[in-house]
């Protein structure tokens, strides 16, 4: 039996090595997708076009400005005259907020009184919107109890300190990358074993199949191996490029790592393996993989938390391996998670290979014949 495995699995190697397309699809996309994730896909904001629309002239105003056009974060492009030109200016994306001081800004500091300053942003992209503002808010507070320590005034009553764990600087890459090891990999192994059933019914191979010594079992696990081995690598290359190009802290240990990576497989080979089992020709099995890699990414919290979905689509993402697979990945990249308190994510993804597996191996049967 082993020997008819492994003649099978070396069979489904050389079929994917020859072909020129499959070597570009396992080797070129994820390079790509690994350089434009890494550093393209980012949550911060680096660079905050904004101008100013000063009414009011005096020093407590031209103190506040200073902060920010000495912060790295924000770019000053002018000093606006009146509403038209703010209006203007947010209209045509010339800058993505403008900070607008009231002619009584100074008497109402000086006064101990609220004196408010407005920024007026750009809302068409909510997100950037949101950590712009969040931006301007910790400048303004920083200034709030500057000025009140200088002016010999009680400072605010409350101060808020924020000590960030597992991402001390907040830098969003160290969140996008570890999730690439996973994204990739579920795209690479599907695709692998999505075309493996559909390249021999499409070559006329696979009646061949029929007639040879191997049972259902033995070509079920002959064309699950060449995958789990490719996504295999496929993921330590990308760890590898996680750590030592993108400097990201790898935390834990590789056994609980690899230990959720081989599950995830499990589970990955056994979904590509239903939609081959399916499929007459490799278009149909591209389709069925792609048709299953859209809404798994989006139902993963790759990008969007799941506890943010409606509780319906909550309950759609428990029969999703990508889920787990990116609690598990980050866990032991930022937060140093063991095998123990990975075990709820374990035994899910191991449910749904086995289960897959099965499907598949029951659609061979079916189809064989």
């Amino acid at each position: 039996m082993l020997q008819h495995i492994l003649a099978l699995m070396i069979k489904e190697l050389r079929a994917i090595l020859r072909d020129k397309r499959s070597r570009i699809v396992l080797i070129g996309p994820p390079v790509a997708q690994l350089i434009v994730f890494g550093y393209a896909a980012s949550f911060d904001l680096n660079n905050v076009p904004y101008a100013v629309y000063d009414a009011n002239g005096g020093a407590a105003g031209r103190a506040l400005l200073a902060r920010f056009e000495g912060s790295p974060t924000f770019s000053f492009q002018g000093r606006l005259r009146n509403e038209r030109e703010l209006a203007r200016a947010i209209d045509h994306k010339d800058v993505l907020l403008v900070l607008r001081l009231g002619a009584d800004f100074e008497r109402r500091l000086q006064r101990g009184e609220p004196a408010d300053l407005q920024v007026i942003i750009d809302g068409r992209n909510s997100n950037t919107a949101l950590i712009a503002l969040n931006y301007v808010r910790s400048m303004l507070i920083d200034f709030n109890r500057d000025w009140a320590i200088r002016h010999g005034r009680a400072p605010p009553p409350a101060h808020l300190e924020v000590r960030p764990w597992f991402n001390e600087n907040l830098v969003s890459r160290w969140f996008i990358v570890p999730g690439i090891v996973a994204l990739l990999t579920l795209v690479v192994t599907l695709i692998v074993t999505a075309l493996s059933v559909a390249r021999e019914r499409e070559a006329g191979t696979f009646d061949q199949l029929l007639v040879t010594p191997l049972r259902p079992v033995e070509i079920l696990v002959g064309k699950a191996l060449p995958g789990f081995l490719i996504g295999t690598i496929e993921a330590t290359f990308i760890i590898f490029m996680a750590v030592w190009w993108f400097e990201v802290p790898l935390r834990g240990g590789l056994l609980p790592l690899y230990l959720g990576l081989w599950l995830f497989l499990l589970s990955g080979i056994g979904l590509g393996l239903m939609i081959s089992a399916l499929s007459v020709t490799q278009q149909q099995g591209l389709l069925g993989a792609f048709l299953f890699l859209v809404p798994a990414v989006i139902l993963s919290g790759f990008a969007t938390p799941i506890e943010n979905m409606p509780h319906l689509v909550q309950y759609l993402t428990y029969l999703n391996p990508m889920r787990y697979f990116l609690v598990v990945v980050r866990g032991v990249f930022l937060e140093g998670a063991d095998a123990a308190l990975l075990w709820p994510q374990y035994w899910p993804m191991a449910v749904i290979g086995l289960v897959t597996l099965a499907l598949a191996g029951w659609l061979f049967r079916h189809r064989m014949y």
